[in-house]
């Protein structure tokens, strides 16, 4: 039986929402042995409803965050320092009766994603409006190139860093949230050219280390499995399942593989893509992992057990030297495989 706190850390990423299987070429089949994330579902549940409307605020149940109603507040797009400033803006002017707005942090915004809808990829029963179908800002920078930053892309649900001189949308949140969400591991703070500035006053992700906050000791090893405190998720030391890149059909038949020929009473499964995600440390690149982590043989990508409902014959995938989530289609041996169980 899991204690407390593993009950707890288990709720420390979300459901992706999928409920749907599907096989290489994109039909839907039966869940039930598939190896896929809808047979499993494994996550914070989102309450039902989960929005709720005040205002011109939406309070979001599973997160503890609030956000504004108005996905496109500012109307324009903006360069990443033009959308920091505008939310210093609104709190001056205490937009919709609060001084507290910011930009979300990657987790943040990707919180509010659906890996089951498209166009755009939110809950069906979202109350927001006038949503953009393109990408938003969030206030965590991209360490391989601390001149750019993440945004995520609200048609389909990609997360990639863009220069922090181009032009993109914003979304503002304010409360602290509730805890379910870890922290990004991003401490510092970086000017649009890249150069380190101080953290005070800034608005970014590294002024607020907003999230639940890592242990000083995150991962413990156990043989050959790690688990993490903070997930209380365990990974395969060895993170190379596979033994080079194969395609999405192969990484689901060789988790299945590795559970007929374990000795322990475990059941091994391709995680899914915030299961995934919840390894990468926005402070760290090649790889994006906290400092000291104990894996081994670490290659650039990742499948994923969640299928791109924008495309169902793709999957989405970890790009681990960045820390980006995007797609690969099903058929090619694009990605490599890591193995993931659940706390006994």
């Amino acid at each position: 039986m899991k204690s407390h706190n593993q009950e707890i850390g288990a709720r420390c990423y979300l459901q992706t929402g999928q409920i749907t299987c599907h096989d290489t070429a994109g039909r839907e089949v039966p869940c039930r042995g598939s190896g896929q994330d809808a047979e499993f579902r494994r996550g914070a549940v989102w309450p039902s409803p989960r929005f709720e409307q005040h205002g011109e605020v939406v309070l979001d149940r599973l997160t503890g965050l609030t956000w504004t109603q108005n996905a496109n507040p500012a109307e324009f797009p903006l360069t990443w320092q033009e959308a920091l400033d505008y939310i210093s803006g609104m709190n001056k002017e205490k937009a919709f009766g609060y001084s507290d707005w910011r930009l979300p942090n990657r987790r943040e915004l990707r919180s509010l994603v659906s890996h089951q809808t498209k166009k755009p990829a939110l809950p069906e029963d979202h109350p927001f409006t006038n949503i953009f179908l393109g990408w938003y800002w969030t206030s965590t920078t991209s360490m391989i190139n601390t001149a750019y930053a993440w945004y995520v892309h609200m048609e389909g649900a990609r997360m990639f860093y863009g220069n922090k001189e181009q032009f993109s949308l914003l979304w503002p949140v304010r409360d602290k949230g509730n805890g379910i969400l870890p922290a990004t591991g991003q401490r510092q703070c970086y000017d649009s050219r890249g150069r380190s500035i101080t953290c005070e006053g800034s608005g970014q992700d590294g002024e607020f280390i907003l999230g639940r906050p890592w242990s000083g000791r995150r991962f413990e090893v156990v043989k050959d499995v790690v688990i993490d405190r903070l997930t209380t998720l365990c990974w395969a030391k060895q993170a190379d399942l596979a033994a080079g890149p194969v395609a999405w059909i192969d990484a689901l038949a060789s988790v299945e593989q590795l559970n007929q020929t374990t000795k322990e009473k475990v059941r091994w499964r391709l995680p899914n893509i915030n299961e995934l995600e919840s390894l990468v440390d926005c402070g760290m690149h090649s790889p994006a992992l906290p400092s000291g982590h104990p894996f081994e043989c670490i290659q650039e990508s990742y499948w994923s057990s969640t299928t791109s409902m924008f495309e169902p014959d793709w999957a989405w995938a970890l790009y681990l030297a960045k820390g980006a989530v995007g797609v690969g289609q099903k058929r090619g041996p694009h990605f490599y495989v890591w193995a993931v169980c659940d706390t006994a």
